[in-house]
């Protein structure tokens, strides 16, 4: 009795340990039963049948995917190579483990040929300085496509655009280009304006002959303080007519 009493306990044990699960807060158990979904169990302990009902367990957590660096030509005809990071978890775990083999090689081969078809329809500039747009072109595809499997794309940032050495020594030979017509451009309009304020001042000075001869007194002083030591300045008849009659007048 003793031998088959131990036996029995040994069962029990062994059928207890089969039982028995435990899951996280972060954890939920996909329940089988003979082959078929039975149920979404979880967190907090759980009792299966042994045999009956088997159980796969999920992670509901976020996930960070390191999309390795995938060359893509862009519609400019660049080639460059880009990577990126996606973070995606699972939403409905019943669907992540039923519909998809395995979710997260399936998520990487996609954000893969996502990426490539996406950044190729945009040049090298778009590519460049948008970012946040191709960002969030990239997420809305993969998340509606990974929707059918139960998985919820979060984010998706593209970490580095590698060009070659061609590729950056022409981008920065058109910067400097740009540079350089934007210095002429400012030169130009500079120009533009002090002309017009010259043709304004000449125009008030055209019509008040004594500030005419005031702005000549002006520009005298301004020679002769100067360190030359000889000046020679023409007088205008119009200033020696004012020094004649001022001369003549009692």
């Amino acid at each position: 009795m003793t031998f088959f009493a131990a036996g029995a306990a040994i069962i029990i044990a062994v059928l207890l340990a089969m039982s028995l699960r435990i899951l996280r807060e972060y954890e939920r158990g996909v329940v089988f039963q003979l082959g078929r979904f039975w149920a979404v169990k979880g967190p907090g302990l759980i009792v299966l049948v042994p045999v009956i009902q088997q159980m796969v367990r999920m992670d509901l957590r976020t996930v960070v995917l390191d999309v390795k660096p995938q060359d893509v030509i862009t519609r400019d005809n660049v080639s460059v190579k880009v990577n990126a990071v996606i973070y995606f978890r699972i939403i409905d775990p019943q669907k992540a483990v039923i519909q998809v083999a395995s979710f997260l090689n399936a998520t990487n081969l996609l954000a893969q040929t996502t990426l490539r078809a996406v950044l190729g329809k945009h040049e090298l500039d778009q590519l460049l300085a948008e970012r946040e747009k191709l960002n969030l072109d990239i997420q809305t595809i993969l998340d509606a496509q990974t929707a059918a499997w139960g998985i919820k794309v979060s984010n998706v940032e593209i970490k580095d655009v590698d060009l070659n050495e061609t590729m950056v020594r022409a981008i920065a030979r058109q910067a400097e280009a740009e540079r350089e017509r934007r210095a002429k451009v400012i030169h130009a309009e500079g120009e533009q304006q002090a002309a017009e304020k010259l043709m304004q001042a000449a125009d008030i000075l055209s019509g008040r002959p004594e500030a005419m001869q005031l702005r000549y007194l002006q520009t005298l002083t301004t020679i002769a303080g100067d360190k030359a030591s000889t000046i020679v300045f023409p007088m205008p008849i119009d200033l020696m007519k004012v020094l004649l009659e001022a001369a003549k007048k009692p």
